[in-house]
């Protein structure tokens, strides 16, 4: 399985995002997929995820990004809003089915005027 992350970039903030993980299989064959972030030095952090028909988000990131999946391309796709300097990091799309984690390379997002 392999997922492919991109849609990073510099964004002032106030501005959007959208991410974008394109995996080799369906994007509804994984028991759950999900975004993190981490920063240099910080530990990996969920930031929104979707498991057996349930979404979460980080308290930081509530209504602010929204996570989605596309049938039609297989990909997991992030959109972020009203992004702020501190949404600054580098983001990896991941995918579990069973016992197995896979993940995307990160993709790098810097919120910055």
């Amino acid at each position: 399985v392999q997922l492919q992350a991109s849609g990073g970039g510099l964004v002032q903030p106030g501005g959007s995002l959208r991410l974008s993980c394109a995996a080799s299989r369906s994007i509804f064959s994984f028991n759950a997929v999900g975004w993190h972030r981490q920063g240099s030095g910080q530990r990996r952090e969920l930031v929104a995820g979707i498991s057996g028909g349930s979404t979460m988000y980080a308290d930081s990131v509530k209504g602010r990004f929204t996570i989605s999946r596309d049938a039609a391309n297989n990909t997991l796709d992030l959109q972020m809003n009203s992004l702020k300097p501190e949404d600054t990091d580098v983001y990896f799309c991941n995918a579990r089915h069973g016992w197995t984690n896979y993940w995307g390379q990160g993709t790098l997002v810097t919120v910055s005027s």
